[in-house]
């Protein structure tokens, strides 16, 4: 059963990541259209989809997975898990903010530039390198 749940949780990883990269790029090409536009009207629904059918399904399963991992695999006094999940907590953290912007593209009331959601791209790459890092060489 574990290595099962392992595939899962790769699996979900994999697709949370795919959309935690893609979003905020929508949100470069968003912040390009006209407010009621039917471009931004588009982007609107790409970006609540995109969120609701892939991004927070494929969080919630990273979770439970990786929970089980660490219970199963007797992980939770492994220091390299503590930074693990230290770097997971921020990855959950800018999940949350995605939905936030995402809500505020919703209601026509972004107040960020293209310059702003093109570096913010960036940290969801930066955590889940260090997080594949601590998996898997375990550096500590």
């Amino acid at each position: 059963m574990y290595e099962w749940i392992k595939a899962l949780h790769v699996i979900a990883v994999i697709a949370w990541m795919a959309g935690m990269l893609y979003l905020p790029r929508l949100f470069v090409y968003h912040c390009e259209a006209e407010a009621g536009s039917k471009q931004s009207e588009t982007f609107k629904v790409m970006e609540r989809r995109l969120l609701k059918a892939i991004i927070n399904p494929a969080m919630i399963l990273s979770w439970l997975a990786g929970l089980y991992l660490a219970w199963a695999g007797h992980w939770f006094s492994a220091p390299w898990l503590h930074a693990k999940l230290l770097l997971v907590v921020a990855m959950s953290a800018m999940h949350g903010f995605l939905v936030r912007w995402t809500r505020d593209f919703a209601a026509d009331r972004n107040v960020h530039e293209q310059k702003f959601y093109r570096i913010i791209n960036e940290i969801p790459a930066v955590l889940m390198a260090g997080i594949v890092i601590l998996v898997v060489v375990k550096p500590f």
